[in-house]
């Protein structure tokens, strides 16, 4: 627990909407418009941003969707399961983290357009990772009708058959 107060400090993090915590690292200066990217909108966005995301055991990111793809990049302690259901609705999870020998991936893109919402794995304590997304992610370009619960027990995800 020690160890998370300190990565919230050192990296100056704030609580994140969707849980957890973050801070964003990056905004790119070149812009490009919503018309330009066939959205129909005439609303200036930046190119790309970056965040770290600190995500701790009893802590989830709830499900939302974005209009980008979004690649997660794990930086440090333990696996995250990113649980997603496609536009079709048909569910599917990976896990992001450390242990390539075990199929874990150091990075992992979600599509656009997906629902996806993340979890620490169940023995583990926390994970620090990183959200690239391009173009930026903005408050239009995000839904979050589903309801802020317990991925697990609120939306009957499946744990891993280890659980």
């Amino acid at each position: 627990m020690e160890e998370i107060q300190q990565l919230v400090q050192q990296l100056r993090l704030l609580p994140h909407p969707e849980g957890g915590y973050y801070r964003e690292t990056y905004r790119s200066d070149g812009l490009v418009s919503d018309f330009d990217l066939g959205n129909g909108q005439q609303a200036v966005r930046n190119y790309s941003t970056a965040i770290y995301f600190l995500l701790t055991q009893g802590n989830f990111s709830a499900f939302h969707r974005i209009r980008q793809d979004e690649v997660w990049h794990h930086y440090k302690g333990d696996s995250i399961r990113l649980h997603m259901i496609d536009p079709l609705g048909e569910y599917s999870e990976v896990k992001i983290g450390k242990d390539i020998a075990s199929g874990e991936q150091l990075q992992f893109m979600v599509p656009a357009g997906y629902w996806f919402a993340s979890e620490v794995e169940q023995d583990g304590q926390y994970a620090l990772v990183g959200c690239t997304v391009a173009p930026d992610l903005t408050l239009r370009t995000l839904n979050w009708p589903m309801p802020k619960t317990s991925t697990r027990d609120g939306l009957n995800i499946p744990r891993s058959s280890t659980a």
